[in-house]
């Protein structure tokens, strides 16, 4: 379940070229199950109407200090108490510089004063004004209370020129809400995560590997940052954008995937692999492509390594959990894995079919532990497992090493 769904989300938007990308958050926010009170400034509504926001979050829009929200409460005060978390996007130097101040002179800069609801700043505008030591200044007096904000990103600006100052992706800012909204519970832990298939060559134009996609690990590493982890990702060839604020090791062989996993595990407290290693590799790779004479060829095949059973082997007090990919026999060959490579948790799908597993968005588990029991899941998707996962990983006697 995302952590957004239920959720009471206030949203403010104030007079800034970038409003109109407001529109594109609260369609995604009401994706993902929460309810969307938006807050327009008078100047936004030069840039993008009422209307429009109110038909995608199905609420009516609030910009008059004096409406009342309900028939007996005061507006300010009600969208302030309702609130579970407070995200202005796009939020220009004005209105950081009155949440800055203490200034309540508008509907918006009132609801800002009185709640107690973790407020979410997405900056945008020119980037002198960005740069302005008064604009930073009052960016770093907000840091210092605890609020929080989404830097905007380099590129080109409506005022013709190019610097830092355009509002962040809409999918960044969604992310950051998630990570307001998380439990701050893998604080303090360390964990390395594994994530993508490997690629053994063949020959300079081919080479072995499976479907794997990497969206699981991606979606586990995701979660573990929301949760306060420090992240460590060794992943294989994947077209996942690299999560920001995790530390990002790229391979491609199992080879490499092991050299990096080795190298970094000692400092870990918990591991997780769910990278689909590919188990056999080319014993002689050909320098040259191998050409078709006609017949076929036989492929001398040597086992890779195997990452996840020397862990295994050495993992002390680290918590290691594994993946199994099964077509067949789900309960006998995800519990003999779990037995033969002494992990603490293994997580099993079914990848014979075609709506959950590689290159979908969803998957469906089945989490079986050392004591023999196991908690089978319905069909979700990946970002929802991960959660899941982390949350079976701490129902685990220890998470960490003393």
């Amino acid at each position: 379940m995302s952590i957004l769904k239920g959720k009471e989300v206030v949203l403010g938007v104030t007079g800034c070229i970038a409003a109109y990308k407001a529109a594109e958050l609260v369609r995604l926010i009401v994706k993902e199950g929460a309810n969307v009170q938006v807050v327009m400034t008078e100047s936004s509504k030069e840039f993008v109407s009422a209307l429009t926001f109110q038909t995608l979050s199905g609420n009516p829009v609030i910009t008059d200090i004096f409406r009342l929200f309900y028939e007996k409460d005061i507006g300010h005060i009600s969208l302030a108490q309702k609130a579970d978390i407070l995200v202005v996007a796009p939020a220009t130097a004005n209105i950081i510089g009155k949440a800055a101040g203490g200034i309540a002179d508008d509907m918006l800069s009132t609801v800002i004063m009185a709640t107690k609801a973790p407020l979410l700043f997405a900056p945008a505008m020119n980037v002198n004004m960005w740069e302005n030591p008064v604009v930073q200044k009052n960016i770093g007096l907000l840091r210092s209370l605890g609020h929080s904000f989404v830097e905007p990103v380099f590129g080109d600006l409506a005022c013709g020129v190019q610097g830092k100052g355009r509002l962040a992706e809409v999918k960044s800012v969604l992310e950051e809400m998630r990570v307001v909204l998380s439990p701050n519970d893998f604080a303090n832990k360390r964990v390395l995560v594994t994530a993508g298939p490997t690629q053994e060559s063949l020959d300079p134009a081919r080479y072995l590997t499976n479907p794997s996609t990497g969206k699981m690990g991606f979606a586990i590493a995701r979660a573990l940052k929301r949760r306060g982890a420090d992240v460590t990702l060794v992943t294989g060839p994947t077209a996942n954008s690299l999560p920001v604020g995790i530390k990002c090791i790229k391979v491609k062989t199992a080879e490499q995937m092991a050299l990096a996993v080795n190298k970094c595990f000692e400092n870990m407290d918990i591991i997780i692999k769910s990278a689909a290693v590919a188990d056999y590799r080319p014993k002689k790779v050909s320098s040259q492509k191998i050409k078709k004479d006609g017949s076929g060829i036989v492929l001398d095949l040597e086992k890779t390594p195997d990452i996840l059973s020397e862990l295994g082997k050495k993992k002390g007090k680290i918590i290691l959990v594994g993946f199994a990919a099964e077509t067949e026999n789900l309960l006998a060959n995800a519990s003999e894995k779990m037995r033969k490579k002494n992990l603490d948790m293994i997580v099993a799908n079914d990848i014979s079919r075609s709506d959950v597993g590689f290159g979908t968005e969803d998957n469906q588990v089945t989490i079986f532990f050392q004591d023999g029991t196991s908690e089978s899941f319905p069909k979700m998707g990946k970002d929802e497992v991960a959660d899941l996962l982390l949350d079976r990983i701490l129902s685990l006697k220890s998470t960490c090493r003393e």
